[in-house]
């Protein structure tokens, strides 16, 4: 693997490799670009195979909070870490305060949070070593609520997209994955009167907890997800699952959802979905809503005024889609396209982010 090449290639500004011998940390910071702001991305723990596993996992999630966060609107760069270990038993406060302390030796160019693996517990103990980490207790609290409300509010831009009414009860749903964000939309899509739900989900308990709560919402095997008779597939769990299989099962007009990184390849999956004249919400701009959430952290959090900033996913997810008619390219070619217009311009007045003082508040 040759790093300067994918580092030139994709236009990243650092790749740093980090190491605590006493706790076993061994972890990887990726800063993609930081035209808008410090990089935010969260950390991710993971057994990977290989370290090229690693390079790979952490330079492709950085890159896509850039685009995630300059197409929510944000004033922030993109980036992520990854940690090399087995959750079950590297984890410890030690472990987690020498990450902090690596996260401070960057001044403030980055800032992490939870992901994978990770959590607000994790978050506290990097917080006693850095002032740059979002996601404490007591602060914005659990993001899948948050993320669904975005998600629900850019169901309802798809839905007037594809049939000309925003009205959520006229139609019947496919939701696939229902542990956090998924379990949150379904109960804003009956709250709003939606006729028919059924749901896919792997853990047990998510699926018993839907039974006993929504008996109305039925459950499916999850290979039978995609061929439901409904009108939109919502697809909130694992990425990579949309690809030249799996799209021409979907019976739906429009798929709209929380899950990252869905189409398998942007291109060439976002072509097929286009050529199947179907309505497909860009993921990084529909499921920003917890990102959205965690920036106004850094703010001094107030809850409205996070929630009013999710809601204009509505209208990015609009002015989106208009690119795409305009341009004759898929959806998730004009979400890049709207993301890079933001940095491009904001670019125009500044290169990078540099914090001016040490004392960051």
């Amino acid at each position: 693997m040759k790093i300067f090449e994918v580092m030139t290639d994709n236009e990243y500004e650092q790749l740093i490799f980090f190491h605590d011998k006493e706790t076993g940390l061994k972890g990887i910071t990726c800063i993609h670009n930081t035209v808008l702001g410090p990089a935010l991305g969260g950390t991710r723990l993971w057994n990977y195979e290989s370290e090229e596993d690693a390079i790979r996992d952490v330079t492709r999630l950085a890159r896509g909070m850039t685009f995630k966060n300059a197409g929510a609107g944000l004033n922030l760069g993109g980036g992520k870490t990854v940690l090399i270990g087995d959750p079950h038993k590297v984890k410890s406060e030690g472990y987690f305060r020498a990450l902090g302390r690596f996260v401070q030796s960057l001044n403030g160019r980055y800032i992490t949070a939870e992901d994978v693996n990770t959590n607000t517990k994790d978050m506290n103990f990097i917080g006693m070593e850095t002032s740059h980490v979002t996601g404490l207790e007591g602060k914005s609290g659990n993001p899948s609520p948050v993320t669904a409300w975005g998600v629900f509010k850019g169901l309802q831009a798809s839905i007037e997209e594809a049939f000309g009414t925003t009205d959520v009860s006229k139609f019947s749903y496919a939701v696939q994955g229902a542990g956090q964000t998924g379990y949150y939309l379904i109960n804003y899509l009956i709250e709003h009167g939606a006729k028919r739900i059924c749901f896919t989900e792997l853990n047990p308990a998510h699926v018993e907890r839907m039974k006993k709560e929504h008996p109305e919402v039925k459950f499916v095997k999850a290979p039978d997800i995609y061929s439901q008779d409904v009108d939109v597939f919502c697809p909130c769990a694992l990425g990579g699952l949309l690809d030249e299989k799996t799209i021409p099962k979907i019976k739906a007009k429009v798929i709209a959802g929380s899950a990252n990184n869905i189409l398998k390849d942007e291109k060439a999956h976002g072509d097929l979905i286009m050529k199947l004249n179907k309505v497909y919400a860009p993921d990084f701009i529909i499921n920003a809503g917890g990102v959205i959430n965690v920036y106004d952290e850094l703010l001094g959090y107030d809850k409205n005024r996070a929630m009013r900033n999710v809601e204009l996913i509505y209208d990015r997810l609009r002015q989106i889609y208009a690119i795409a008619k305009k341009k004759h390219i898929n959806t998730q070619m004009a979400a890049i396209h709207f993301a890079q217009e933001r940095i491009r311009g904001i670019g125009e007045v500044r290169k990078n982010f540099i914090p001016r003082c040490h004392h960051h508040k």
